[in-house]
């Protein structure tokens, strides 16, 4: 079950870097949601490598087939099979490196784990996995979108050392975050990252950042105590994405510099519905939604692959 992820809604991804294709199964998927491979691939476009000077220089299209699961443009509530095949598949490219585990990457560990590993790309440990991912959330957002209202939206915060002012996010749309390439709604520093991204790439070296998410419309009730906390689903889902180093919610680590009396969320009015003046809590109290954003944030790691040379030994 390594590959698989949730309890109703279950996703199983599939495939390796250079194998023939890459994938997911969706089981759980409620029935007569209208689904076209288009719903899917407009996620998948936003993900495609090869968009510019900043991202890998692979060649993928990442078009998408739904295999099952979806009738006359409607899911039947069985398993959706999702593939896009991997056009630019170069394992000789890999050839040198059979007897040598790469710097930070995981061919160490999945060699001691499993006394093999797919040499070429990474294997199951390369980001071509996230693949399954988009296309999966890619009907789940659609289904909390029809079905609540739910509204996601993410964004680059930081690169390096550069970071984004501090934005509403409830101001946050998708057209915002994908007016520059580089995916910050913030133009002028989403310049000065990319201009930061080219200088190191040339440099054949890699910069970290993190990653800004916001669940706008989330009911409150959702999460269960105690180990299916709603935020600790949210931490496993996003420390499984690969080269992912740290996580946190609401004020997260810049919270334990302040005190109880300025942290805590003071009760309001909001309409119908109790609501919080401030939002430290990040949308969570208890491990369950409180109605709230929800309010998040991914470290990512500098990419491994890099065109520097560097030590190693053999296995």
């Amino acid at each position: 079950m390594s590959s698989t992820f949730g309890t109703i809604f279950r996703v199983s991804t599939f495939g390796e870097s250079h194998c023939r294709g890459v994938g997911a199964v969706v089981d759980g998927c409620p029935p007569r949601l209208e689904l076209s491979e288009e719903d899917i691939q407009t996620q998948l476009d936003r993900r495609l490598p090869g968009q510019s000077r900043l991202s890998t220089d692979r060649k993928e299209e990442d078009r998408v087939s739904i295999l099952s699961g979806v009738e006359d443009g409607k899911t039947l509530g069985t398993p959706i099979a999702l593939f896009a095949p991997n056009r630019d598949m170069r394992p000789s490219d890999y050839t040198a490196m059979q007897p040598v585990p790469r710097p930070s990457h995981a061919d160490y560990t999945y060699k001691q784990k499993y006394g093999i590993r797919a040499a070429s790309g990474g294997g199951r440990s390369s980001a071509r996995e996230t693949i399954g991912r988009v296309a999966a959330g890619a009907i789940a957002e659609k289904y909390l979108l029809q079905s609540f209202d739910v509204d996601i939206v993410a964004w680059v915060d930081t690169v390096g050392e550069i970071a984004a002012p501090e934005m509403d996010p409830s101001a946050i749309s998708r057209a915002d975050v994908d007016r520059t390439i580089v995916r910050c709604p913030h133009s002028a520093t989403a310049e000065e990252m990319g201009s930061a991204i080219l200088t190191c790439k040339e440099e054949g070296d890699s910069l970290g950042g993190i990653v800004a998410c916001v669940c706008r419309g989330v009911p409150p009730g959702i999460g269960e105590p105690v180990f299916e906390k709603l935020e600790a689903k949210l931490a496993q889902a996003m420390l499984s994405i690969p080269a992912t180093k740290g996580f946190e919610i609401g004020s997260g680590f810049a919270g334990t510099r302040m005190r109880g009396s300025q942290h805590n969320d003071p009760f309001i009015v909001k309409g119908d519905r109790l609501g919080t003046r401030t939002n430290f809590s990040g949308g969570v109290q208890g491990g369950i939604s409180n109605g709230e954003p929800i309010l998040f944030r991914v470290a990512f790691k500098p990419v491994a692959t890099i065109g520097k040379p560097q030590e190693t030994v053999d296995f």
